[in-house]
């Protein structure tokens, strides 16, 4: 469950760590009048549950009150890689220094958390990451031991970090802990003129299974930004929205994930994450399908099964029925494997939908998902 900004900034507030004064308006007339309480100049920043806000055009300086009014009537309702920006938050400006990244994340293989920082702050923490890897500091954490302050002046010290930090990531930890978070990010995190040290971004996701302990978190935080993110929370999928051209439909988590990997590795972007767990039926064949061909981004679709408990036979049947219920309107590329598998591939030659083609390996078929991505 990831948060909004500013709900990232009210947990840093309440753990001592400072932020610039701001306020959240959905109005672009309440806009003018926050900006007058706020002292004039503002920052305006969209807020939706993505990155790259900067580069969209959802973040933007307003030198008065009547600029801001004008600025957050523009950003309203702006279209941020597919989320909808129905909240803007103004925030008082800061004389910046320098600016640092300093993050903390879940690292399930390894059964730890990762502290991640650098003195390099402002920018995609991939883009350091890619040119100047040195400069990026990561420092495994014991969940057990968390982050003391003996803990803290090693990572900053590791990343470069001017020794005020140290205490801003001790309490960085506390949120992780107090909230049941994944992730705790703050981007930039700045030093001022003035010395002091504030976050002026925050990105927070928490987690889903700990949801009963945070009542707190309402129905804000369960609507989604994205309506086929909410049409597929309707019918029960576990479906996350991508920014690519492939539609990803797969039984099991683990084999959806490695779907994404490999469909990246054939040069094209998987359009989402669509796991349709144990169970393959028609009525979940036709959900699925009918949100991800409601993407207008999506360019083919490739459903990835492995038979256990739940056949590929029976998968094929779900599929087959489905496309009774739903216009195939883009190329299908399956792939059945596993129990029943030729049976499966059997029904499908059979019924013979023009636009549905398979293939025998998970590489094959990622392959051809992509060819029929990049030709259509």
């Amino acid at each position: 469950m990831d948060l909004y900004e500013h709900q990232a900034r009210g947990l840093f507030e309440e753990h001592g760590i400072l932020v610039p004064r701001a306020e959240v308006t959905a109005s672009p007339k309440e806009a003018r009048e926050i900006a007058r309480r706020l002292g004039g100049p503002v920052v305006v920043k969209a807020q939706v549950k993505t990155g790259g806000r900067g580069k969209a055009g959802g973040v933007k300086l307003a030198a008065d009150p009547a600029t801001a009014e004008l600025t957050a009537r523009r950003i309203l309702g702006m279209d941020i890689k597919g989320h909808t920006v129905g909240k803007v938050m103004l925030a008082q400006p800061v004389n910046i220094e320098t600016e640092f990244y300093v993050a903390y994340v879940l690292d399930r293989a390894a059964g730890r958390f990762l502290a991640i920082a650098s003195a390099e702050g402002g920018m995609e923490i991939e883009e350091v990451a890619a040119g100047r890897p040195e400069a990026v500091a990561r420092i495994p954490i014991d969940p057990a031991e968390g982050v003391t302050s003996a803990k803290a002046y090693e990572i900053a010290k590791a990343a470069g970090l001017p020794p005020q930090t140290v205490d801003v990531l001790v309490r960085l930890w506390g949120v992780l802990v107090r909230e049941d978070a994944v992730l705790v990010e703050v981007n930039p995190l700045v030093r001022t003129r003035q010395g002091q040290i504030l976050a002026l971004d925050g990105k927070v996701a928490l987690d889903d299974n700990a949801r009963f302990r945070q009542a707190r978190w309402g129905a804000e935080n369960v609507v989604h930004d994205d309506p086929l993110e909410e049409a597929a929370a309707a019918k029960g999928l576990n479906y996350v929205k991508l920014d690519g051209e492939v539609g990803i439909i797969g039984n099991g988590a683990g084999l959806v994930m490695s779907t994404l990997d490999v469909v990246a590795g054939c040069g094209a972007r998987p359009a989402n994450f669509l796991d349709i767990g144990g169970g393959a039926s028609a009525r979940v064949m036709a959900d699925g399908l009918s949100v991800i061909l409601s993407d207008p981004a999506v360019k083919s679709v490739f459903v990835n099964v492995f038979g256990g408990i739940t056949a590929c036979d029976a998968v094929a049947d779900g599929i087959v029925q489905a496309l009774d219920a739903v216009q195939l309107t883009k190329p299908l590329v399956v792939r059945l494997d596993g129990n029943n598998a030729v049976r499966g591939r059997a029904i499908l030659d059979e019924h013979a939908h023009p636009l549905v083609q398979q293939a025998t390996t998970m590489d094959g078929a990622a392959r051809r998902a992509a060819q029929l991505a990049h030709t259509s």
